[in-house]
């Protein structure tokens, strides 16, 4: 089967060039969620924790629980708990939803300054608050998220005015209701690396940890290395003669006599067929023809096939983003840490 390896070198390089952002370690929350970016949950938590990261921000209360002992804080985004934890917190995406968070639960407020997606607005924040009040929730937190950052235009600036006066206002509203000092954030990664001096109590980084960032020219971060790459182990091997026809529909024609190897994964595995007729893996070879369930077929005789290094590659060629091709990944695929600089 298709195997995945993931470079701690790149990782914690990664993480270097984050943390001249930041200023410091502790204001690192590494986001996790979706397996943490296909690139699997356990092995990036353990590795984190190795660096010296004590933040993690996911998705679910499950995901939360997998790493709860591999850190001190940990943010759940998008689900409601069933019990009250001390380590971790959960968001309040929707002021109707505040009545359904057990009381004592630690949570924190989404504001919408922009996005137009989750959170509440500026106007509803004194409700806000009274409501987390009655309900006799912990409030430790707000925080509101970028529409686009990676972007050049002057919507991350707006956002960050619009966060600044909610930000403000919250304050106020925190001594008026008896909450303890507020822990803010809004960075992404894109975000985080476009600021010349980061002044927020964290920064929620993910695809910039896993070295995929993709920006402009005008913002772009040079040194970050991609974390993951995508093997696969060969199954069988044949020579096509010219004007024979490969795979499904027969859609790719050999103009020539060559060496055609099938490979132990396909779009059941998450890679796209949106890669079919013209793909070339990172060592250099072309895909034939369609991609299959289970397999796929490239020119070449190598027994292990690096099919990609690099997700913003394959993103282009499936006309879409370097997100949608990790996540992709599914988890049963197993994967390897290995330490290695270029």
């Amino acid at each position: 089967m298709a195997y995945i390896i993931l470079n701690k070198n790149h990782f914690f390089n990664n993480l270097d060039i984050i943390s001249k952002s930041t200023k410091t370690r502790d204001k690192i929350a590494l986001v996790l969620k979706d397996n943490a970016y296909g690139h699997g949950l356990f092995e990036m938590a353990s590795m984190a924790k190795e660096y010296g990261i004590n933040k993690a921000v996911v998705r679910t209360c499950k995901e939360a629980e997998v790493i709860e002992d591999f850190f001190e804080y940990i943010l759940v985004l998008g689900e409601i708990p069933t019990s009250k934890s001390q380590k971790i917190r959960y968001t309040i995406n929707d002021m109707k939803s505040i009545q359904k968070y057990p009381k004592g639960t630690k949570v924190e407020l989404k504001i919408d300054t922009g996005m137009h997606r989750n959170g509440i607005v500026e106007s509803e924040l004194e409700e806000a608050f009274a409501k987390i009040k009655d309900a006799e929730l912990l409030l430790e937190g707000v925080f509101t998220h970028h529409r686009s950052a990676d972007e050049l235009t002057s919507e991350w600036f707006w956002q960050k005015e619009n966060f600044k006066k909610a930000k403000e206002k919250s304050r106020k509203l925190a001594h008026e209701f008896g909450f303890g000092a507020l822990r803010f954030h809004s960075s992404n990664s894109a975000s985080l690396l476009r600021h010349t001096d980061f002044d927020e109590d964290m920064a929620r980084v993910g695809i910039a940890a896993y070295g995929c960032l993709e920006l402009p020219d005008a913002l772009h971060v040079s040194g970050l290395r991609p974390v993951l790459s995508l093997w696969a182990n060969k199954i069988s091997q044949r020579e096509v003669k010219a004007g024979e026809r490969v795979g499904y529909g027969g859609d790719y024609k050999a103009p020539r006599d060559c060496i055609a190897s099938n490979y132990d994964f396909g779009y059941g595995d998450g890679f796209f067929r949106a890669c079919a007729n013209g793909y070339v893996s990172a060592s250099g070879a072309e895909l034939l023809g369609r991609i299959s369930m289970d397999n796929s077929t490239f020119a070449t005789s190598e027994e292990k096939l690096l099919v990609f290094d690099d997700a913003t590659v394959v993103a282009k060629y499936a006309k879409t983003i370097s997100y949608e091709v990790l996540t992709a990944l599914k988890p049963n695929i197993k994967r390897e840490i290995i330490e290695h600089s270029d």
